[in-house]
């Protein structure tokens, strides 16, 4: 006989590669299972995961079509955290309904349908949520990706941060691109028809300096005023810097209202992070920052006043 048991509780699936971090963040998990902290009571804010599962329960069952129809009762969309009898959990993946699998040609509007994630605790026993903070399968975002013209894979960051802004450039909007060589992101910028100024002290890739929407500036971004540059529709940011360093470039952008919506990276120096300056731009009103599937050792930080 099936029974569903809800407990006040959260999971917290790490980005990968990222558990220490993680733990700095959640120091107490209720209860662990591969990469996946449980932990009691409400949703706590963490930056180092690819996936919050916010609704838990834990749901017993008698066989692997017993275990499909409690979730297929639930909802359509649910993805396997193959952590323990992994091959037991993809039986039961097989028995639900089939997830999309080709990759996402950009833009493309977020699905409408919840996208709910379990795992297994034993034979008998599945901890699931219907309700997550990712629309992707455990937090994972596949596009399809543009091999010929693109000078790097940096684009795939910035498409999925333009998703978490909700938010684009349009066509004719000036974009600065600071730290922008060899140019994926001055190259994805153009591609939406906005025009751009690249800065950076390299060269761009020859390929991307040669479009006609892209003006490059040979220079150090954080020594330009902003009133040298002017105003500006967005500003962007990949550059490899400490963190204080890019917030106090920032600061200085929005002291001269010269720009309303940024999209900057937060890259992290050796193994730690730094948990001081990411709450400060944290605290910037109407700030998003997340780990985004495409990041590696840094988060992404977001701000659009449109």
């Amino acid at each position: 006989m099936e029974t569903i048991r809800y407990i006040d509780a959260a999971c917290y699936h790490a980005a990968p590669f990222f558990m220490h971090h993680l733990e700095e963040e959640i120091p107490e998990p209720y209860r662990r299972d591969g990469e996946l902290l449980t932990v009691l009571g409400e949703t706590r804010k963490a930056y180092w995961v690819r996936n919050i599962w916010k609704k838990p329960f834990i749901a017993e069952f008698d066989s692997i079509n017993d275990a499909a129809k409690i979730l297929r009762a639930i909802q359509r969309n649910w993805a396997v955290y193959p952590f323990r009898l992994a091959r037991r959990a993809s039986l039961i993946a097989k028995a639900l309904p089939r997830l999309p699998s080709k990759p996402k040609v950009f833009p493309f509007e977020l699905p409408d349908n919840p996208m709910g994630a379990y795992t297994l605790l034993d034979e008998n026993h599945l901890m699931a949520s219907a309700i997550c903070s990712s629309p992707w399968p455990n937090g994972e975002l596949v596009f399809e990706e543009d091999r010929e013209e693109a000078p790097s894979r940096a684009y795939r960051k910035l498409w999925e941060a333009f998703l978490l802004a909700g938010s684009m450039p349009q066509p004719g909007e000036h974009c600065l691109d600071a730290g922008a060589s060899p140019g994926g992101w001055s190259w994805a910028l153009a591609r939406l028809g906005a025009r751009v100024t690249a800065i950076d002290r390299a060269e761009l890739d020859s390929r991307i300096a040669a479009l006609p929407q892209i003006s490059f500036i040979k220079h150090n971004a954080f020594s330009m005023d902003p009133k040298e540059l002017g105003p500006v529709d967005w500003l962007f940011s990949d550059i490899i810097c400490y963190p204080p360093k890019l917030y106090e470039w920032v600061c200085k952008w929005l002291e001269s209202g010269l720009c309303k919506n940024f999209i900057c990276t937060i890259k992290m120096q050796g193994n730690s992070w730094d948990k001081e300056t990411v709450q400060r731009f944290a605290e910037i009103p109407g700030s998003k920052i997340e780990h985004l599937w495409h990041n590696k050792h840094e988060l992404s930080w977001v701000l659009v006043q449109n």
